[in-house]
């Protein structure tokens, strides 16, 4: 899967755990979590979507690292 193609299944995912928010507007070193005020549990389902979507296992000691786009980016591409 291209760069191009994660980043929008990524943005598809986070439209479905925060509907009211327009996922284009995210910038890529926005925090997700700041911008559209995603809460643990939004962020927990964030990840398990994720590790579905992708194939990926994402231990809890790395969620620290998933702050922004790229950096969600970046952690998928190298997961996998």
């Amino acid at each position: 899967m291209k760069d191009e193609e994660t980043k929008t299944t990524i943005l598809k995912l986070l439209q479905e755990i925060a509907p009211d928010i327009d996922p284009e507007e995210l910038g890529m070193d926005d925090n997700i979590r700041e911008v559209f005020g995603i809460d643990s549990f939004d962020f927990l389902q964030l990840i398990i979507s994720l590790d579905k979507e992708f194939g990926i296992t994402t231990p809890e000691e790395d969620y620290g690292k998933i702050t922004t786009l790229r950096s969600l980016l970046t952690y998928v591409k190298t997961s996998k």
